[in-house]
């Protein structure tokens, strides 16, 4: 018999079958777009340009990956989860993608992710992941949730000081104003604003954020300026697709990884709307990533996986419908036929995105944390399990890269740089031994 799980719901302004008008679910849309748009242009960059990618090269590869998700949103609010769920470029392929980009080429990525695809597919429209996803208890589920969030602080950390654009911290005083600015319109937004406008605090920010910053001179148009005004992305990129047995085993780390992410994700959208979650809910939504992720490979782009950014959104915005994820969804393939539009778009400043996700990403915690106390029994057994597995999540990523080195490459570069895998797998072990 399936199993079956409802959460307290929350007050939903929009719930997930609900339609919106078009002007609005167009603004709605536009901001899910916002909220993910930078995580997964970063994948792109950081794998094209380690494995020697040209200018042109990584330019195409971003079509790609904008097509790409489009198409996996679409999938996994119709076909797969019907949650509304975005799906963007995991950061989890990143060390797969350059090792065997690096060694073996892009054409063995492709293979790589179009069969790694087809397993994730078979284990989610199989009902594999039926019996996963037991492991996956209210504790375990909680743990994974709160995590996520965490995992994504220092990134929002950074951003906000534009760290990663500038370690010296030379611009830190320009950064600090705009970041500030960003995240107090979002705020005044969110609590304070009337109407529709208090449905987009992320659009607004995100607006005013760059507006602020193009006369401080933190904004660079030079990724613009080498894109193309249309573009077509075309199947099969790097040419034809070499199926390496090695490369496919190496990325498989990664699609494990994404899998739990996602599980996670799911109990976490279903917890922030007050939606039932099943067994079927989730080998749908994992079969419909699996297909993407082999699509994904068709087009030469990278992985992809839920994105808990946006459950943020659907957190502070209320909006829960899956309709208006489908129209960001066409706003994503829509960028990825205007190259210039979308280099607008990537040209956003890591403050004005560190001003934006300083609470996005902390209301994913949030929700994880209320799905501790609302379902978990506080006993000594539950709250051991708790302390082991936070802390295991929290503190494996701080390991030095040094001692990290004495590890298996995959082993250190896939699972224990992510904190929330290190967390969800110590709660999962514990949970069935103690």
């Amino acid at each position: 018999m399936e199993t079956l799980e409802m959460v307290e719901k929350p007050v939903m302004k929009i719930g997930i079958e609900d339609k919106v008008e078009p002007s609005k679910a167009l603004v709605f849309g536009l901001q899910h777009v916002l909220a993910m748009f930078g995580a997964t242009v970063t994948v792109p960059l950081v794998v094209g340009g380690a494995v020697g990618l040209s200018g042109s090269e990584i330019a195409l590869m971003i079509q790609a990956v904008l097509l790409a998700m489009g198409i996996a949103t679409l999938l996994q609010t119709s076909i797969g989860s019907r949650y509304p769920i975005v799906q963007g470029s995991s950061f989890a392929f990143i060390p797969g993608l350059i090792a065997i980009g690096s060694s073996l080429g892009m054409a063995a990525v492709q293979g790589a992710l179009i069969v790694g695809g087809l397993i994730e597919a078979a284990i989610g429209w199989l009902g594999i992941i039926g019996k996963v996803r037991r492991l996956f208890t209210p504790l375990v589920t909680g743990v994974t949730i709160t995590l996520i969030g965490f995992s994504l602080a220092d990134v929002a950390v950074k951003n906000f000081f534009n760290f990663y654009a500038d370690p010296s911290g030379g611009t830190i005083v320009r950064a600090t104003l705009v970041a500030v600015i960003t995240f107090l319109t979002t705020v005044f937004v969110a609590l304070r604003a009337k109407g529709s406008l208090k449905a987009m605090p992320v659009v607004v920010g995100a607006v005013v954020g760059y507006t602020v910053s193009v006369p401080l001179g933190l904004t660079d148009f030079r990724l613009v300026r080498s894109l193309p005004i249309v573009s077509v992305p075309r199947p099969f990129p790097w040419g034809e697709p070499i199926f390496d047995t090695t490369a496919i085993v190496l990325l498989l780390f990664a699609f494990m990884v994404s899998i739990i992410e996602s599980v996670g994700d799911y109990h976490a959208i279903a917890t922030v709307t007050g939606s039932e979650i099943t067994e079927k809910h989730i080998a749908r939504g994992i079969g419909s990533e699996g297909l993407a992720c082999s699509i994904a490979g068709l087009l030469g782009a990278c992985g992809t996986t839920s994105y808990s950014e946006n459950i943020g959104v659907v957190a502070l915005t209320k909006v829960g419908s899956r309709h208006v994820v489908q129209v960001g969804a066409v706003i994503l393939i829509l960028l990825s036929l205007v190259p210039k539009f979308a280099g607008i778009l990537a040209s956003m400043p890591a403050p004005v995105l560190g001003g934006l996700t300083l609470a996005l990403y902390g209301m994913i915690s949030v929700t994880g944390l209320r799905l501790i106390k609302e379902r978990v029994e506080f006993n000594d057994r539950n709250t051991l399990i708790l302390a082991a597995s936070l802390i295991a999540g929290l503190g494996a990523p701080q390991l030095p890269a040094e001692f990290l080195a004495s590890f298996p490459r995959l082993i250190a570069s896939i699972i224990l740089e992510s904190g929330m895998a290190v967390g969800a797998l110590t709660a999962m072990v514990l949970d069935r031994i103690i």
